[in-house]
């Protein structure tokens, strides 16, 4: 065949491979068979033994390919139909079958022809080589595998695909001793096993459910039951995984009420709790260490899934009993090396931690059903006590390596803790002080750690829930953990701004404010650059507006009067007639957001007195304090609506009182309106104040230099210059006699406003220094002498008007280089 053939013939092809199909029905044996090696060659290709020049041999993948297109594989399924009879034929059938179910192509059109069911009802046909059996498994996975798995279990969910899976079962448990043999055994099982997830597949009826109870527990349960007498698991590969597969079916009949009672009979309960025990030492078993710690994690965690459908078994067997003292175990200090090799052992391994987190689980899908007599039992056993022990000792014994399974169970403890303490005031009293430090030791966490991604949102959430559950309501609990700090630290979680905690934790505010010591630990919170809780709030209340699409101006003020509250969800929703019992998208509003939390909140904590509010906090403030008002007539107008939408027309009375109701309610917007433009403008002539006052602030500081520069002129112009000195020395005494009385009282003391003998105003250091330089040898050559002086000595200096006399002349000159200042001293 040349290249460019493969795309001329093709249809040619499909068609004449699509032949072979139909040739099956001739009654020749011979035929069938070299039809069936044919089809097998295609996948077994070998070399051409004469090449012919110009032409190649067409690929094995065109073959297959043009098989698909053909619809081979659909004719060769309805050929087994033929074929009942005839074992060898059927068995090449089924082998090519086997081939063609490599393609996802052929598994369509084989589902198409009911090859599931067909191949499935002959599974126990007679076949000396096992070959049948084989290949009609293999055949079954590929259709699994590759094709709509929905519709080959409707294919199998009969009774007649059942019994022929049960009998070989049955079949290969009892009588299987081969490796292969074991192996086919999981296999039907797995299948098996896809099949009960249909509800309507009679798993029940068939008896098939009742068997695989008994396999699955016969083990941990002795029984009579003739079908399992001497039979016993070994310790191969092939066993454990049968193990694992039956505790997988448990799980999955359980979901099913027809079979519960069946789970009851088989002591489903009592043969999972076998495993739910510290190993004992010196017990022969027929698992190595490795396999009985991975069967006792998978019973337990099967536990967690069958034990809320059978709860009479569960208290019967003394199930928190168990499970508590196989918690202590685990919370215990007895040496014991765990392998972790499991899916289930993740994260356990040379720890307890793998059996901890599941018991957890257990205990955690128990409470959460809410039934009392599990509960009471659980308090009764000392399980809270017991819960926050085991916190505390995770916390002391946590590690970077261990830490996402701690993160796991402490979430699990405080979600049991939760479920038994809520709505029981004595489990809350219980909890007590203990358990408040281990919710505060969370609360504490570092907040980048939440971004980590190892469960410490959980976590949060977890601790939050059990605030709610463990302490509101229990006064000594709430005050113990507003003492501790408590609500500073649910301020710092909400100040982190994420949307995902504040919901709660603003419920969990609601609920404290009942309390009248928590106003004052709320008003004394600060936050980032000084922010208060009122500002937080009311910060958290104008990102939830915008996030809704509230309409607001620039400033936050209201901007339509008559929906106030609007957002844009309810603009786009048009009003519709709904029964009584339905709430609106008014009422609904309320719950699918924080606003009206945030109002509770302000409201406990009084709307006048709110500290730290800037103007733009008060504006908003003026929409959350009529929050109520405005919703309440939100709610109004929309019954006003949908009566006209009926086309009901009410009583004068009743539709003046419903007019005066939304004339009310719009007054009420634009008293607010009016009222936040008044604080805006109040605002704005504030700040031009403001502003006005640094001005002159500036202004004066301005001056201020000016005054001290001209000073420092004034003083330098004495310092330097004799008949200035001299002159602002007459100006001063002229001064100093002016504000003398002219007359002077008869018995007056007249007293000296000199020192005699003193001819200089500088303070008497100053003076020594200089008479020192006068009396020196230096000084008879009249050339100037420099003194270097410290700060301190020339502000003195400054102080008395510099050098004065006859004698001396003091000229200041500053030095550029150095701290210091020189004087020249001239006779």
């Amino acid at each position: 065949m040349k290249v460019s053939d493969e795309i001329t013939y093709a249809e040619d092809t499909a068609n004449s491979i699509a032949l072979l199909g139909d040739l099956m029905i001739i009654p020749s044996s011979e035929l069938r068979i070299q039809i069936c090696k044919c089809i097998i060659d295609f996948y077994h290709a070998e070399p051409p033994k004469k090449h012919i020049t110009g032409y190649q041999q067409a690929s094995s993948s065109y073959k297959i390919k043009m098989a698909e297109v053909g619809g081979l594989a659909k004719t060769m399924v309805q050929s087994l139909v033929l074929l009942e009879n005839q074992l060898v034929e059927k068995l090449w059938v089924l082998k090519t079958l086997q081939h063609l179910s490599a393609s996802e192509a052929n598994c369509t059109l084989m589902v198409k022809a009911q090859a599931a069911s067909g191949i499935c009802a002959h599974l126990n046909d007679p076949d000396p080589s096992g070959q049948l059996l084989f290949r009609s498994s293999e055949i079954l996975w590929n259709l699994l595998e590759k094709s709509s798995k929905e519709e080959i279990i409707q294919q199998l969910s009969n009774l007649e695909c059942l019994l022929a899976l049960k009998k070989v079962f049955k079949n290969l448990f009892t009588r299987g001793l081969s490796h292969y043999d074991r192996q086919l055994r999981n296999d039907i099982l797995v299948i098996t096993t896809i099949i009960s997830r249909n509800p309507g597949a009679p798993m029940t009826e068939c008896g098939f459910t009742r068997d695989l109870i008994l396999f699955a527990t016969f083990n941990e349960v002795k029984s009579q039951n003739p079908l399992v007498k001497g039979l016993k698991f070994s310790n191969s590969y092939e066993d454990f995984e049968l193990k694992k597969l039956l505790f997988n079916i448990i799980v999955t009949f359980c979901k099913d009420l027809s079979t519960i009672q069946l789970l009851i009979d088989g002591k489903v309960i009592l043969a999972l709790f076998t495993y739910v025990k510290k190993p004992e030492k010196h017990k022969i078993v027929e698992w190595s260490a490795a396999q009985y710690e991975e069967l006792q994690l998978h019973a337990i965690a099967t536990l967690s899934s069958v034990a809320p459908f059978l709860i009479d078994e569960y208290m019967l067997y003394q199930g928190n009993a168990r499970v508590l003292a196989f918690l202590e175990w685990c919370d215990s200090e007895d040496f014991f090396f765990s392998h972790g090799n499991s899916f289930h052992g993740t994260g356990g391994r040379g720890n307890k931690f793998a059996q901890m987190r599941y018991s957890l689980r257990l205990l955690r899908a128990m409470v959460h059903l809410e039934h009392e007599t599990i509960n009471k039992d659980l308090c009764e056993k000392r399980a809270i006590q017991q819960l926050i022990g085991i916190f505390k000792n995770t916390i002391s014994k946590y590690n970077d390596k261990d830490e996402a399974i701690l993160l796991e169970i402490q979430s699990d403890i405080l979600l049991i803790l939760s479920g038994l303490c809520e709505h029981h005031i004595p489990r809350k009293e219980t909890f007590g002080t203990e358990g408040v430090d281990i919710i505060l030791h969370v609360m504490k966490t570092d907040p980048k750690k939440l971004q980590s991604g190892l469960g410490y949102n959980v976590l949060l959430f977890s601790t939050l829930d059990s605030i709610w559950c463990c302490i509101l309501g229990c006064y000594p609990s709430e005050d113990y953990f507003l003492e501790k700090e408590g609500i500073f630290l649910l301020l710092d979680l909400m100040a982190l701004n994420q949307k995902k905690f504040c919901n709660l934790i603003l419920g969990i505010m609601v609920e404290f404010c009942d309390n009248p010591k928590t106003g004052a630990h709320v008003n004394a919170w600060r936050g980032k650059k000084d922010q208060t809780a009122a500002s937080l709030l009311i910060k958290l209340w104008r990102k939830e507006e915008k996030e809704l699409g509230v309409k607001r101006d620039k400033h936050g003020k209201i901007v339509d009067t008559k929906k106030p509250l609007f957002t844009s969800f309810q603009e786009e929703q048009k009003i519709t007639p709904l029964p009584a019992n339905c709430p609106t998208i008014a009422v609904m509003d309320v719950a699918e957001n924080i606003r009206a939390k945030i109002y509770a909140v302000l409201g406990k904590l009084d709307f006048e007195n709110l500290p730290g509010l800037s103007a733009e906090d008060f504006v908003t403030l003026c929409i959350i304090h009529r929050y109520l008002d405005f919703k309440i007539g939100e709610i109004w107008n929309e019954i006003y609506e949908e009566i006209k939408l009926e086309k009901l027309r009410p009583v004068t009375t009743d539709k003046k009182i419903l007019e005066s109701i939304i004339t009310a309610s719009e007054n009420i917007g634009k008293m607010t309106a009016s009222l936040q433009s008044e604080m805006i403008e109040s605002q704005a002539r504030q700040d031009v104040q403001n502003e006005q006052k640094v001005y002159t602030k500036v202004q004066a500081t301005h001056k201020q230099r000016e005054l001290a520069n001209k000073s420092w002129e004034n003083f330098l112009a004495r310092t330097s210059n004799v008949k200035t000195l001299k002159k602002a020395k007459r100006l001063q005494e002229n001064g100093i006699q002016s504000s003398r009385y002219s007359e002077r009282p008869p018995n007056a003391i007249f007293h000296r406003t000199d020192i005699k003998g003193l001819n200089t105003t500088i303070r008497k250091i100053l003076s020594d220094m200089i008479q020192q330089v006068l009396r020196s040898p230096v000084s008879l050559s009249k050339t100037p002498t420099t003194i270097h002086f410290n700060q301190e000595d020339q502000n003195a200096a400054l102080s008395t008007g510099g050098c004065a006399g006859g004698y001396v002349m003091c000229t200041f000159v500053a030095n550029q280089h150095h701290s210091c200042r020189t004087i020249q001293v001239f006779e």
